[in-house]
């Protein structure tokens, strides 16, 4: 019997462990509390302790909804080393504005310490690994 537990309890860890990372959806005040307060502070510091790629998207954007599956898949390929958000920017109009968002997708590539990097449009999931790389990952 303890062993057809022991047999149980490592299958149910090994399928939680396969799935990974998922992208965080974040509202405004996710974001304040995890990326930056804005409100608290003009100068920019990002507050994790990873390095990110938010996505700013929306939920009627052909383009974001062909990256969604692509940005589940980089979370899941760069579980525990980079953190994937979404933002939606008719839900968080602030946000949007705040950084100048024009056109969705737009992404975000923010590293510990140094500067944001912006890209816009749908890219290929290659284009962003190699970013990623690049930016977050050096």
């Amino acid at each position: 019997m303890k062993k057809k537990i022991y047999i149980i309890m490592l299958l149910v860890l090994c399928a939680i462990g396969a799935k990974g990372q998922t992208v965080i959806y974040l509202s405004q005040e996710d974001f304040k509390a995890k990326v930056w307060d804005y409100s608290n502070s003009s100068v920019w510091q990002y507050k994790g302790d990873k390095p990110c790629v938010i996505d700013f998207y929306t939920t009627w954007c052909g383009p974001c909804k062909r990256l969604a599956p692509i940005m589940e898949e980089l979370a899941k390929e760069y579980n525990g080393e980079v953190i994937f958000y979404k933002i939606d920017t008719e839900q968080s109009r602030e946000l949007a504005g705040l950084f100048g968002i024009r056109s969705i997708p737009t992404l975000f590539f923010i590293p510990i310490e140094g500067k944001i990097q912006v890209a816009q449009g749908l890219l290929p999931k290659e284009t962003l690994k190699q970013a990623i790389e690049e930016v977050l990952c050096k």
